[in-house]
């Protein structure tokens, strides 16, 4: 894994947020941009509306579980959530991280910005039990 500090969308969101800003790391070419949770709406939003990005398309939602992650401290957040996205107009993808508490274990909801991530969201709730902030209809959907 690589630094992708350099990559001109991490450094635009650095520029345009910096207090919501955590980093930028690439794999495979691929980029992903680690922010504090509480930015998810306003990087989302900006992500989506700039010209030259047009994230149109949340491909997919997960979250990761680190609880027995080796490494992990104690004051590391447990969660962390994943959003792939993909502008259909300019071929290019993005990989947005966000870090979510077992205490507080809650983000807001991006259908606001992407009304696909609807069932997205509701997957992760259903599984992973990270509630999402404002979401039109956070119910189970896979579970009993």
């Amino acid at each position: 894994m690589e630094d992708g500090q350099d990559h001109p969308i991490a450094q635009g969101i650095q520029k345009t947020f910096p207090v919501f800003y955590i980093g930028a790391t690439l794999f495979r070419g691929d980029l992903s941009i680690h922010i504090k949770k509480e930015g998810i709406l306003v990087i989302g939003t900006l992500l989506r509306d700039d010209p030259a990005l047009d994230f149109d398309y949340p491909i997919h939602i997960s979250s990761v579980d680190d609880m027995d992650a080796k490494g992990r401290s104690a004051d590391e957040d447990r969660f962390e959530m994943v959003y792939e996205l993909f502008s259909i107009r300019k071929k290019h993808q993005v990989r947005v991280k966000a870090r979510v508490s077992e205490q507080d274990c809650a983000i807001d909801s991006v259908t606001p910005i992407w009304k696909g991530a609807n069932f997205l969201e509701r997957e992760v709730y259903d599984m992973m039990g990270i509630k999402f902030n404002n979401h039109p209809e956070l119910k189970r959907i896979l579970l009993p």
